[in-house]
């Protein structure tokens, strides 16, 4: 048995983390049963974050590892027909969405304009959770940015660079529909996990308003949602 431990659900979407909805998607387009488990304590999860899965008696951490996991195990072919300049490429992209995440969660923790909603949205989705413990995570969150850097940046400088791997990725993706050609790999997952974590989010933050712009990034959540058997949108 398969199980996805994993933040809770945001704004229609099965997961409000990117890194989760990655996850999730690529379980769905495997088209391998599992069990979705959302949770807030990261106490049993490899290295304390989420997304993590446990299938059988191995729990695995992280999700490209979760990814690598289950192609191994299941012999899943979605990377099947790559290129070695394809499988170079997956792993750039990756890289540059690892990258976008701090700007991601700096829009919605750090920015005061864009806060409030986001801690609205959460309070509503999660009545057991309150204010001041949202209000916690909050100043935990700014402790990781300074470490990591992003929260060095004023917020104009912060969205240029999130909004530089954005253009990056729809460079990349050209007319698509997905992003190795007809039929979606492990990639595309990937970013759909984080687009959709911007796009279908009701907070109109500079991320938000340029994929809003982007045909090819917007297209390319419908087309991985329709391959999910789900609607265009959330």
């Amino acid at each position: 048995m398969i199980t996805l431990y994993s933040y809770p659900p945001l704004f229609g979407l099965e997961d409000n983390n990117p890194f989760g909805l990655k996850v999730f998607a690529f379980l769905r387009l495997a088209g391998l049963g599992f069990e979705h488990r959302h949770v807030l304590d990261t106490s049993a999860a490899p290295r304390g974050q989420l997304p993590y899965l446990v299938d059988g008696d191995e729990t695995i951490g992280d999700s490209d590892a979760i990814i690598a996991h289950l192609t191994r195990k299941y012999a899943l072919t979605l990377d099947q027909a790559l290129t070695a300049w394809q499988r170079d490429l997956d792993l750039l992209i990756r890289r540059t969405l690892d990258d976008l995440y701090w700007v991601m969660s700096y829009s919605r923790w750090r920015d005061d304009r864009y806060w409030p909603q986001f801690r609205d949205a959460l309070l509503a989705a999660l009545p057991d959770v309150g204010a001041d413990v949202l209000e916690g995570a909050r100043k935990y969150n700014f402790e990781r940015y300074r470490y990591q850097g992003i929260g060095r940046y004023e917020p104009d400088a912060a969205y240029a660079r999130g909004i530089a791997n954005l253009q990056a990725i729809a460079n990349l993706l050209g007319d698509g529909p997905f992003m190795f050609g007809a039929a979606p790999a492990s990639i595309d997952a990937a970013v759909y996990g984080f687009v959709a974590n911007i796009y279908f989010y009701d907070i109109d933050t500079p991320l938000r308003r340029f994929v809003a712009a982007q045909v090819n990034l917007v297209q390319h959540c419908a087309a991985l949602r329709e391959r999910m058997g789900q609607s265009a949108s959330p």
